[in-house]
């Protein structure tokens, strides 16, 4: 490779890092926790539930209480529960009877308790859990600007990760085994950045894929096929990606059924081996042309993608059609479901999860690292002085606004635990408030005070102190301690307190460890003294008298 060429590639790297360094910090740091998002939200309702459990419920009952709220005839009904958690996800197509109210025109969307019988909106459903997962696509941001830049921050992450790998090529594998922390700080943060960004080559480079295909493959490059390949009709990209079953006509026909789903559930579980209910669909509600389509996905241990379906005509509960889970799926249905559970690791337990997590803190590492190690490479006496200020900086926001994430997340959890209201309505709007208006406090402190080593410290100090509190917290307020939750395995429950427990100890000891780090001496000119000042001064020697 020329040198213009390694110039050029090690340039892009850099530049490239550092655009997207604050954002790739946010996506790694939440979505990390993010693999607990079921846990938290069952943390934070007191509903531990038993592991793979999804879609175990009564049907029968949810929809008698539902049709007693809502008008349902002549709509299409889904129910989902695509986490592990205790309410199940209801929508429903308007109505297609044209003479119903206007109520039944629009569509429907809440989450049931199947427990309670109690049903939430969109809001009043929000959990800290739920945030931070949203979070690390920034959801926040108006749709679809988050989503895009989500996705496109993940796209230049395989970018720098592509021509990172070219520039350390050659050295990648002799400075993988080289670990210098006594050295100076630019050589340790070369060290730390091109060590562990080896360990954490494989997760990051999946990672930015996935990311970038599940982002940006379902706004930008999903418009694109539609216009290209579907002659602009959405609808059938949809169902080549998700595929339904096709919906009767509406017969416009009430009809009285006496039929249970829940022994259709049932039937069709029992149809094909290591299968789980991942959707129920009621179409045509109540009408002559009622069917019940029931699809089942297989069990990870038995395959890794597949879709199955029955579809049972509701007058006389017969199976209309059926797909075998266990047969070929349709290329693009089978590359969203991959890239899905490799990007979630929702294809494995806790062990897994926890793997997850610490190759995520692990890219966080690398992201800091990069960017220190940027900074500490210019503080060189050729450059600018208010060049050499303004690096500083950049890297004092950077790491004020990334570290500042630990204490402000720890902060969110027990605030969220003491302070709210089962019964309000907007919940989201006291986690957004708690964590947001936080956030920015510590970063303009922390950027002010412009000392990295003060940063770095008291992020974790915070932190830590903060994370000890949240295990208390739960237990004041619900009385479930860690050891209670241990010995009556509310699972879920347990593995949150567990988790700030033990992060919060790590911290402290890592807060205990650091030191700040020793000036050094400023370098002495080392060019050669002149030939006068070199020579030696020879005295005259006083003549003593004869």
């Amino acid at each position: 490779m020329s040198n213009r060429i390694y110039n050029v590639l090690f340039h892009t790297h850099t530049v490239s890092g550092l655009v997207i360094s604050v954002a790739l910090f946010v996506i790694f740091f939440a979505g990390s926790i993010s693999f607990f998002r079921d846990d938290i939200i069952n943390w934070e309702r007191q509903q531990p539930i038993v592991e793979d459990s999804q879609m175990d419920i009564d049907f029968d009952t949810v929809v008698d209480t539902l049709a007693a709220r809502h008008a349902l005839y002549g709509r299409n009904i889904t129910f989902r529960q695509i986490h592990q958690e205790r309410r199940v996800m209801v929508s429903a197509t308007p109505t297609q009877d044209t003479t119903a109210a206007d109520e039944a025109k629009r569509r429907l969307f809440l989450y049931q308790d199947p427990v309670s019988q109690q049903s939430y909106s969109y809001f009043e459903d929000f959990t800290l859990g739920e945030f931070i997962y949203r979070l690390h696509f920034f959801a926040q941001i108006p749709y679809p600007y988050g989503y895009l830049l989500s996705g496109f921050v993940a796209f230049f992450f395989l970018f720098a990760i592509v021509t990172g790998i070219i520039v350390h090529w050659k050295k990648m594998v002799s400075n993988f085994y080289m670990f210098r922390p006594w050295a100076k700080l630019k050589t340790v943060w070369t060290d730390a950045h091109t060590a562990l960004g080896v360990i954490g080559l494989p997760f990051q480079f999946m990672y930015a894929v996935t990311g970038a295909v599940l982002i940006i493959g379902t706004t930008v490059m999903m418009a694109a096929s539609t216009s290209f390949f579907y002659d602009g009709d959405t609808e059938k990209l949809y169902k080549e990606i998700f595929p339904e079953a096709e919906t009767q006509a509406f017969a416009n026909d009430p009809q009285n059924y006496d039929l249970s789903i829940n022994e259709l559930v049932t039937k069709t579980e029992q149809k094909w081996q290591d299968v789980s209910v991942s959707k129920v669909v009621l179409q045509n509600y109540g009408d002559a042309s009622m069917r019940v389509v029931v699809e089942v996905k297989p069990h990870d241990e038995s395959r890794f993608t597949g879709l199955g379906q029955a579809v049972y005509q509701a007058s006389t509960g017969e199976v209309v059609r059926e797909k075998d889970p266990y047969e070929s799926t349709s290329y693009a249905s089978a590359v969203q479901d991959v890239m899905i559970k490799l990007h979630y690791g929702s294809y494995g337990g806790y062990g897994l999860r926890i793997i997850y997590f610490v190759f995520g803190i692990i890219s966080c590492f690398v992201i800091l690292s990069g960017v220190l190690l940027w900074a500490e490479a210019r503080e060189k006496r050729s450059t600018a002085p208010w060049k050499r200020k303004s690096n500083q900086w950049v890297a004092s926001i950077f790491l004020a606004i990334s570290l500042s994430m630990y204490p402000v997340t720890a902060l969110s959890f027990t605030v969220v635990k003491l302070f709210k209201d089962v019964n309000d309505p907007t919940p989201h709007l006291l986690i957004f408030k708690t964590f947001f208006i936080s956030w920015l406090v510590l970063s303009v402190l922390f950027s002010i005070k412009k000392d990295n080593y003060f940063t770095n410290k008291y992020c974790l100090l915070s932190g830590s102190v903060l994370g000890f509190l949240i295990p208390i917290a739960n237990g004041v307020v619900s009385g479930t301690w860690l050891w209670k939750t241990f010995n009556e395995e509310q699972l879920q429950i347990f593995v949150v307190d567990a988790f700030w427990l033990t992060t919060s100890i790590i911290s402290f000891l890592v807060f205990l460890k650091l030191k700040p780090k020793a000036k050094e001496e400023p370098v002495v000119s080392s060019a050669p003294k002149s030939e006068s000042a070199t020579k030696k001064v020879v005295k005259p020697r006083k003549l003593q008298p004869a």
